[in-house]
C-alpha cells in the first residue's frame, strides 16, 4: 500500500461527528446528501456524516457535500478531494472528479400546482475548472498600478471558490465521481476536504463501491431535447458565427455526457440540392462521424424536407396541398438521406419528427398527407407525433398508417391503448410541457383527471427529474422527449421562469448560459444530474432483463413507480430500488 493511500485511510480514524474542523469548537459542519435531496440556503444541516455512493463501471455518480457555518461567519478559500484508493494497487484518480459550487437561484412567483413555495432552490452547478479551457474559474477583480491610470478588469462574476458562508447558513458543493471502465469492482475510499480562512478546515470520508458490471457509452433510452437556437442570444451572437458553431458544440458536448442525444448541427449535415438530391461535402461529413462517434449518439432527427412543410394554421385552403413538382423534391430528400444514414450504419437510429400535437381535425389530415409523403419515399423510416395514442375525436381521420412512434403527454398516457400499437409494431414515447392534466377524451379520465404526473420545475422535488425513465420502463414507453432546454426565460440566473403568461420555474430551460462564469458554453443543473441518473437507472433494467426477464426487473419498479400518477416521493427507496436491481445484475451475470 503506498504512503498516499496509507494517509487517506488514517485520516478516516480522525474523523469525529459530522467532520473534522480544527479550532476547539466545531465552526464548520460537513453533512452529505445525496444527488436527490436539497437544503435550504438557512434551513438546519442535516444529512449524514460520511459520503457513501455506489456504482458500474462507466457510470457517473453524484454527491453533495453541505459546508455548514455553525458558530460564525466563514470564508472558504478551497476544496479539494483525494483519489479514492481500492484495495491492492486499485485507484479511481481525482481526475475523474468534477467538483461544483451549487448556486441558488430564485423562484419569485410559483409554478401552477407547485409542490415546493417560494424562495431560493439550488439549482445551477458552478464548476471549479472551466470545461472549456480547463483553466480555474477566478473571481472577478479590477485593479489600477498607480490611482488615475486605466482599471485592469479579470476573472469573472460567477465562480466556485472562494465563497463565503455566514453564520446559521449552508453552501452545498457537488461532486460528479466518473467510474472507469476499466477499475476492477470493489469498495475505493478518500476524502473531501475544505480550507477556510483562520486556520479553519473540515474534511468529510468518501466512500465508492464499483459494482461488477458497465454500462454502455450512449443512452438505451431513446430520447429528444430540442435544438438550440436560442443560445445565441444568451450569448448575443448571430447563429451563423463561428464562436456561435463552437459554443453550440459544448452544449451537444455537455447533453451527450448527461445521456442525452444531442441535436445534430446543421452544418455538419450534407447540403441539399434544389432538386432534393444531398450533396456530400467531405468536411462536413468526416466532422459528422466524428460528433457521432464522439457523443455516441444513439438516436437522431432526419429533418424534415423544406419542399414539405404544410401551414401551422389549418384554416387556410392549402393546408394539406404539396404541389407534386415539391412530393417529388420531398421523396427524394427523405430517400437520399435515408441511404446516406443507411451507407454510415446510421438508419436504425433515424427518424422523421413530423408534427408537434395535432390537436385540430385539419392537423390530422397533415400528419396523414406526410406519412404517406415519407413512407412512399422510404417505407421503413420511422415518424414521430407527438400525440397521444387514442384520438382526440372519434369522428377524426386515424392517423395510425402515418405514425410509427407515438408521443404523448405523460397526463394523456393509457397503458391499454400503449399496448395496442406496440402490439401491432409501432413504438410509444412520452413528453412533458408546461402542466397538463389529463383531457377530457381520455379513456380513464374520470379516475385520473385529478391526478398529477412528475411535472418538470424548479419547486417541486429533484427526483421528479429521476423517474420518468422509471414508469416509461413500467408501461414499456422506450423513449423520452422535452420540448426544450434553452427556451428563452426572464433572467437565466435569477429568475428563470418561462412566462406564458404563468410562471414555469425552469420549464423547458435546463442549462444556464455559462457566460457569468467565463464558459463558451451551457452550465448544468441539479435537475439535469437527476435527469441523467434516470437514464442510467434505465441501463440497468436493460442489462437485468436480458439476464433475468422483464418480469423480474418490473417487479423491483412497481415498488418504486406503478403508474404515472403514484411513485415514490422518498430518494432512498430510488437508491434502495437500484440497489437491488445491481446486486441481482451481479448474482446472474456470468
Amino acid at each position: 500500500m503506498s504512503s498516499r493511500i496509507l494517509w487517506v485511510v488514517s485520516a478516516w480514524a480522525c474523523v469525529v461527528s459530522w467532520s473534522v474542523c480544527s479550532g476547539a469548537e466545531a465552526r464548520m459542519e460537513l453533512t452529505a446528501l445525496n444527488s436527490m435531496q436539497r437544503i435550504g440556503q438557512n434551513q438546519q444541516a442535516y444529512g449524514t456524516p460520511e459520503v457513501k455512493i455506489s456504482a458500474a463501471r462507466n457510470e457517473v455518480e453524484s454527491f453533495q457535500v453541505v459546508v455548514a457555518a455553525v458558530n460564525e461567519n466563514i470564508s472558504v478559500v478551497g476544496v479539494e478531494i483525494s483519489d479514492l484508493a481500492g484495495l491492492g494497487s486499485g485507484k479511481i484518480g481525482n481526475q475523474n472528479i468534477q467538483l461544483f459550487r451549487a448556486e441558488y437561484v430564485r423562484v419569485r412567483m410559483s409554478s401552477p400546482r407547485a409542490e415546493l413555495p417560494p424562495g431560493l432552490y439550488t439549482d445551477p452547478l458552478v464548476p471549479f475548472v472551466n470545461p472549456v479551457s480547463g483553466e480555474a474559474i477566478e473571481p472577478l477583480s479590477r485593479t489600477r498600478k498607480r490611482w488615475g491610470e486605466p482599471v485592469t478588469t479579470s476573472g469573472h462574476d460567477m465562480y466556485a471558490v472562494p465563497f463565503e458562508v455566514f453564520k446559521g447558513s449552508n453552501q452545498p458543493l457537488w461532486a460528479d465521481v466518473h467510474v472507469p471502465e476499466d477499475v476492477p469492482a470493489g469498495t475505493y475510499r478518500g476524502e473531501l476536504r475544505v480550507r477556510a480562512r483562520a486556520g479553519i478546515s473540515g474534511r468529510i470520508p468518501v466512500e465508492l463501491t464499483v459494482w461488477d458490471f458497465t454500462l454502455p457509452d450512449g443512452p438505451t433510452h431513446r430520447n429528444h431535447f430540442g435544438g438550440f437556437q436560442n443560445v445565441a442570444r444568451y450569448f448575443e451572437l448571430d447563429r451563423g458565427s463561428d464562436r456561435f458553431r463552437q459554443i453550440e458544440m459544448q452544449y451537444c458536448r455537455a447533453m451527450a455526457e448527461h445521456r442525452m442525444n444531442p441535436p445534430l448541427p446543421s452544418h455538419l449535415l450534407p447540403s441539399v440540392n434544389d432538386d432534393g438530391s444531398l450533396q456530400i461535402v467531405p468536411e462536413r461529413h468526416d466532422a459528422l462521424r466524428k460528433f457521432m462517434s464522439e457523443f455516441h449518439v444513439t438516436d437522431f432527427e432526419i429533418p424534415r424536407a423544406r419542399f414539405a412543410r404544410l401551414p401551422s394554421s389549418t384554416l387556410r385552403p392549402d393546408y394539406k396541398t404539396i404541389s407534386p413538382d415539391n412530393w417529388q423534391k420531398a421523396r427524394r430528400y427523405y430517400r437520399d438521406f435515408y441511404k446516406y444514414a443507411k451507407d454510415n450504419g446510421w438508419e436504425k437510429r433515424a427518424y422523421v419528427y413530423m408534427l408537434d400535437e395535432p390537436n385540430l381535425k385539419g392537423n390530422y389530415e397533415q400528419v396523414l398527407l406526410l406519412g404517406r409523403l415519407v413512407h412512399q419515399a422510404v417505407p421503413q423510416l420511422r415518424c414521430l407525433v407527438v400525440e397521444q395514442t387514442y384520438p382526440q375525436d372519434a369522428a377524426w381521420p386515424d392517423i395510425d398508417p402515418a405514425v410509427d412512434i407515438w408521443c404523448p403527454l405523460w397526463s394523456f398516457i393509457d397503458r391499454d391503448t400503449i399496448r395496442e400499437k406496440i402490439a401491432h409494431g409501432d413504438e410509444v414515447w412520452s413528453y412533458t410541457a408546461l402542466v397538463q392534466r389529463a383531457p377530457r377524451y381520455h379513456p380513464q379520465y374520470e379516475s385520473v383527471k385529478d391526478h398529477d404526473p412528475p411535472y418538470w420545475h424548479i419547486d417541486r422535488p429533484l427526483l421528479v427529474y429521476r423517474v420518468p425513465t422509471w414508469i416509461n420502463y413500467q408501461y414499456e414507453v422506450t423513449g423520452l422527449l422535452y420540448w426544450s432546454t434553452v427556451t428563452t426565460v426572464i433572467e437565466p440566473w435569477s429568475n428563470p421562469a418561462f412566462a406564458h403568461p404563468r410562471h414555469y420555474n425552469g420549464g423547458g430551460f435546463l442549462f444556464y448560459p455559462g457566460a457569468p462564469c467565463g464558459i463558451d458554453g451551457p452550465v448544468a443543473g441539479m435537475r439535469v444530474k437527476n435527469l441523467r441518473d434516470g437514464m442510467e437507472d434505465y441501463e440497468y433494467f436493460v442489462i437485468l432483463e436480458k439476464l433475468a426477464g422483464r418480469s423480474a426487473v418490473k417487479k423491483i419498479v412497481d415498488a418504486i413507480a406503478p403508474d404515472w400518477w403514484d411513485f415514490s416521493r422518498e430518494p432512498d427507496a430510488f437508491l434502495a430500488a437500484r440497489k437491488k436491481l445491481a446486486e441481482e445484475i451481479v448474482r446472474l451475470s456470468p
